[in-house]
Parts: structure tokens; C-alpha cells; sequence
């Protein structure tokens, strides 16, 4: 999905999002919190951070960054810290996740959730997931990913055409989120539609298996 699709997409959802969205996805959500195990003093950055409403799970110990490409979303995201007074909450940035503009090895850990179906060039999100996580971090992906099975496959596939209707490709599938140098540690299932994946940032030089 091109960038401008995806920024008309929520410009139209983000005055309703919390609503509708925020039910449906919250446990992806708590799944990928209760995994991440923040140490006081550690960088987390989200990734698609929306309205921010996994804003108030971090612990208060952990300095958290978002970004997103949705200026709407995010004036829902600094709302939100400013109501629940979030002082942990570094910056909420408006930024392209295909080209971040943070140096290399800037956070412990990377976190993102419903994002990697959504944008235009997914090899190149995780490219930077890993450029920007510092090695042995961790990076936390929630997505849907395509069923093995072959009906519920084929339907998705199917419906790959509507993507930019979606939200997102329904099509896509695990070897497209998982490349370059991180090494897939865990695939946990979230429900019949949401997978959390926790991927180990490796050394220079490392090699993923």
C-alpha cells in the first residue's frame, strides 16, 4: 500500500478508531507488553504508534518514542499523554517507518504492531526495525500473517486486490516479515487472524537462522 493510501485510510479512521479498532486489536496489545519485560531505563520505540493507546501500558521506568505517518492519529497519540500525564513518553514524531531518521542501534527494543502489512515496502520496514534496535535487542511484530491453510489461503489471497479498502494486505505471508540480520525467536498466536513474532537483533556480522 502506497503511503498516501495509507494516510487517507486513517485520516478516516482516527477520529473513531479508539472505538472501533481499539477492542479488536488490544489483545495483541497485551500480549506483546506482557513479552517485552522493559527494563527501567531502556529506549522502546513503536512503531506505528496511532492513537497511542499502548501508550499507558509501558512501565513509567521505560522512555518510549512513536512514530507514525498519520498526523491525525498522532494528535490523538499526544492527547492522550498529555490527559494521562505519560512524562515517560520521549516523542511522538510524524515519520515514515521505511526511512527513519534515527542513527543506528538507538533502542533497546522496537516494537510494531499492525504495521508491516500496511506499508508499501515491507522488506524495507524491517530493514530499518534492525538498523535502529541495538544489537541482541529485540524487535516485537504483531500481523496478521497468510494461513496455511489452503481455503483460508486462497480467500486471502482473493481478497489482495481490496488491500487499500483493508487496510492491509491479507495476503502476506511469514517469510516476507522475517529477512536480513535478525533471528525469529518466537511466534506466538494472538487469535485467528493476529500473530506476535519476537526476533532477536544479531551482532554485526551475525547470520539469522
Amino acid at each position: 500500500m502506497h503511503a498516501q493510501a495509507v494516510k487517507d485510510a486513517y485520516r478516516r479512521y482516527a477520529p473513531v478508531y479508539d472505538t472501533i479498532f481499539g477492542p479488536v486489536l488490544q489483545p495483541g496489545r497485551n500480549v506483546v507488553m506482557r513479552a517485552l519485560a522493559c527494563q527501567p531505563g531502556e529506549r522502546v520505540l513503536e512503531v506505528g504508534v496511532g492513537t497511542g493507546l499502548s501508550l499507558p501500558m509501558y512501565p513509567p521506568g521505560v522512555r518510549v518514542t512513536g512514530i507514525d505517518v498519520s498526523r491525525e492519529m498522532l494528535e490523538k497519540a499526544r492527547a492522550r499523554v498529555a490527559r494521562r500525564g505519560l512524562s515517560n513518553v520521549e516523542a511522538l514524531i510524524e515519520m515514515n517507518a521505511e526511512s527513519m531518521a534515527f542513527p543506528d542501534a538507538s533502542f533497546d527494543r522496537v516494537v510494531a504492531m499492525y504495521v508491516v502489512s500496511v506499508v508499501d515496502k515491507p522488506a524495507r520496514v524491517l530493514h530499518e526495525l534492525q538498523r535502529v534496535c541495538k544489537p541482541g535487542g529485540e524487535i516485537f511484530i504483531v500481523n496478521h500473517v497468510r494461513s496455511s491453510n489452503p481455503i483460508i489461503g486462497a480467500v486471502e489471497k482473493s481478497l489482495a486486490s481490496f488491500s487499500s479498502k483493508l487496510g492491509f494486505h491479507p495476503d502476506f505471508e511469514l517469510k516476507q516479515m522475517v529477512n536480513g540480520s535478525a533471528r525469529l525467536e518466537e511466534i506466538a498466536t494472538v487469535n485467528l487472524l493476529w500473530k506476535v513474532l519476537r526476533l532477536r537483533n544479531l551482532p554485526a556480522g551475525g547470520v539469522a537462522t
